[in-house]
């Protein structure tokens, strides 16, 4: 049995005591960083090795976005533009899910089977630039419209999509890497960061923003707030699937990493993300979080089976070499 989070590993390869660690702990995912890829045949021996030790039903994560986020580069990965980019050329969504389809064929590869993306936050202006470009538009219904593009071609890639940063990111002014964002719009002006996730409700997974939205609950980050993962996330935009936190070691987040982690399971989220390797403070996590089941494991099957469904219907009429020719002539 998986327990409910997800690690980071130092480097390129698991360390004896990562390997130890990770067949005791047995999370359910490895997520991947630049620290942690230097070639195609190391990332996949990498991933092969962490199914090893905890199961072959594990998963690997990434965050392959394209622009500024992609740990995987040149001159072993093709560079993908960033969203907005792509966002902004006419037949914008076709291009998009040609993106996505071809990442994910770069990614299988690896045996990296989740990428975190799509970014449905809708950046509003004078918000931090954390998102900024990551974001497809700044109009709500094209950044569902156009991220629903990019979950569909992972998909159809045979990868689970995880869209970021539910419920909302884009009128942020801090970094939640370096310090909590506290947004003090009202619930009239949340549903406007609300609405893309409303329309992708059906996706498979999600992950959680690092961010104190006042009129929803002053107290907490919505990673760790009962009333945001509750009555928003699964009330209001009507989300069920698979809902994880943003990693745990951002700066936004205080406390123990065992007090982190038993907040957000508290909150209501089905898994912790520990995402720099750091074995002390991972320990911490895998002991505070329960073990991967009941509904969460539920939601964990039911985001496979989604995956698996759309892969089927993408596995005809699909040219990579062509798709690669198409993007590139809509870049030059």
């Amino acid at each position: 049995m998986f327990k409910a989070f997800i690690a980071g590993c130092a480097g390129p390869a698991l360390s004896d005591e990562e390997r130890a660690f990770f067949a005791d702990a047995r999370p359910w995912g490895l997520i991947l960083f630049r620290r942690n890829v230097e070639s195609p045949a190391q990332v996949a021996a990498l991933t092969a090795a962490f199914r090893a030790v905890v199961g072959e039903d594990a998963a690997v994560l990434v965050d392959q976005e394209g622009g500024r986020v992609q740990r995987l580069r040149e001159p072993h990965w093709p560079s993908y533009p960033a969203a907005a980019r792509l966002g902004a050329l006419p037949d914008a969504e076709r291009l998009i899910e040609l993106s996505a389809r071809l990442m994910a064929a770069d990614l299988l590869a690896l045996g990296v089977d989740v990428d975190c993306l799509p970014v449905l936050d809708t950046p509003i202006e004078g918000a931090h630039d954390v998102i900024g470009d990551r974001a497809y538009a700044r109009a709500p219904d094209e950044v569902a419209r156009l991220g629903a593009a990019a979950a569909r071609g992972l998909m159809r890639g045979g990868v689970m999509p995880v869209m970021k940063h539910i419920p909302g990111h884009g009128r942020a002014c801090a970094d939640s890497h370096l310090e909590l964002p506290v947004v003090s719009a009202g619930r009239a002006e949340l549903a406007r960061d609300f609405a893309p996730f409303q329309a992708n409700a059906g996706l498979p997974a999600a992950m959680t923003a690092h961010v104190v939205y006042e009129a929803l609950d002053p107290t907490a980050p919505a990673t760790q707030s009962p009333l945001v993962v509750q009555d928003i996330v699964r009330g209001n935009i009507g989300f069920d699937g698979l809902l994880m936190t943003d990693d745990l070691s951002m700066k936004a987040l205080t406390g123990s990493f065992a007090e982190r982690t038993r907040k957000c399971f508290a909150a209501g989220l089905d898994l912790a993300l520990h995402c720099n390797g750091d074995l002390a403070e991972a320990r911490e996590v895998a002991e505070a979080a329960p073990d991967l089941a009941g509904k969460a494991l539920d939601r964990v099957q039911a985001a496979r089976a989604a995956v698996a469904r759309e892969r089927a219907r993408g596995l005809q009429h699909f040219d990579a070499e062509e798709a690669r020719r198409t993007l590139a002539a809509a870049l030059a």
